[in-house]
C-alpha cells in the first residue's frame, strides 16, 4: 500500500503571543512544530507499514523552507520519502487554496513517482487554524471518498481498501471505503513514536524535493491570496478571566454566609 500523508508545520501554541498593537501572531522565539494531529497521521501509517511491510509512506508539506524540518521529523519516525511544495505563489492561501495546491501537487507527485496513492492522510486539524478544512477539501478536489475523525485504519484484506473505525461523540463506528480514499486522523490512545539516532541521522541526510508552483502546474489565481475568498479581519487576544474566589470558613455554614454576605454586597442577591 502506497500512503500519502500531508503535514503542516505550526507554531508551539502552548506558547504563543499576539501583538496588542497589530492583532498579529508574534513567532518570534516560537518553536515551529509538526502539527499534533498530522503526527498521529503519521503514526497510523507507521503502524500500518509495521504489520505490512510492502507500505510506502510519503510525506507531503506545504510552506516555506523551514517546513524541511517537518519533514525531517516525519521521515525518521516512518517515513521513505517526502516532498515539499513551496512558492511564493502559495503564500496566504486559506485552506480552500491550500487543498487546490495541494490536491494538484498529488497529482504531480504521482506523475513522478509512477503510480497512484492507495490513501492520503492528514490530521483532522491543524492547531493553527482549527478549521479540519484541509483534508476534506483535498479529498473532494480529487473526488475521493473520505472518512473524518478517523481513530484507527486497516486495510482491508484484499488490500482494496480500507476500513476506519471513526469517532464520534457518543462512541465510535466502522466504515469501510475503497481505494484510492482520504483519512483525517483525531488523537487516538497511543502517542507517536520517538526516532531512532539511526532513523535520525538518516532523515537528516535526505534530500527533500522542493516544488515550485509552476512544477505542479498552479493556476496561480486559485492559489495564494487570489485564491482565497476568506479574509481574516480581526485577531485577538481575549481578554483574562479574573481568578475565583476560595471560601473556606470553619464551618459549612459559616462559608454559606459569607458567600452570601459577598453576593448580597456585590447586588447579586
Amino acid at each position: 500500500m502506497n500512503i500519502l500523508v500531508c503535514i503542516k508545520q505550526v507554531p508551539d501554541t502552548t506558547i504563543i503571543k499576539i501583538d496588542p498593537v497589530t492583532n498579529t501572531l508574534m513567532r518570534d522565539g516560537v518553536p515551529a512544530i509538526v502539527n499534533p494531529f498530522d503526527a498521529y497521521a503519521v503514526e497510523a501509517a507507521a503502524r500500518i507499514k509495521d504489520k505490512h511491510k510492502d507500505t510506502k509512506i510519503y510525506v507531503l508539506s506545504m510552506g516555506p523552507q523551514q517546513a524541511l524540518a517537518a519533514l525531517k521529523e516525519c521521515l525518521s519516525v516512518g517515513g521513505d520519502k517526502a516532498f515539499l511544495v513551496s512558492d511564493r505563489a502559495c503564500g496566504g492561501s486559506d485552506t480552500l487554496a491550500t487543498g487546490y495546491i495541494l490536491a494538484n501537487t498529488i497529482k504531480k507527485i504521482e506523475e513522478m513517482e509512477g503510480f497512484k496513492f492507495d490513501m492520503l492522510m492528514f490530521g483532522k486539524q491543524a492547531i493553527d487554524g482549527d478549521t479540519a478544512q484541509v483534508g476534506p477539501q483535498v479529498a473532494e478536489y480529487l473526488d475521493y471518498p473520505q472518512v473524518t475523525f478517523g481513530w484507527e485504519v486497516f486495510p482491508t484484506e484484499d488490500g482494496k481498501g480500507v476500513r476506519v473505525k471513526k469517532e464520534l461523540e457518543d462512541g465510535f463506528e466502522v466504515l469501510e471505503m475503497a481505494c484510492p480514499c482520504a483519512v483525517t486522523m483525531t488523537k487516538p490512545d497511543y502517542e507517536p513514536r520517538f526516532p531512532t539516532i539511526k532513523s535520525k541521522m538518516a532523515a537528516n541526510k535526505a534530500v527533500i524535493p522542493v516544488l515550485s508552483a509552476a512544477d505542479v502546474n498552479l493556476d496561480v489565481e486559485q492559489a495564494g491570496l487570489k485564491g482565497s475568498p476568506t479574509k481574516v479581519k480581526k485577531s485577538f487576544t481575549p481578554p483574562q478571566k479574573e481568578g475565583g474566589l476560595k471560601i473556606k470558613e470553619e464551618t459549612p455554614e459559616e462559608s454559606a454566609k459569607k458567600l452570601y454576605d459577598l453576593l448580597k454586597d456585590k447586588g447579586i442577591i
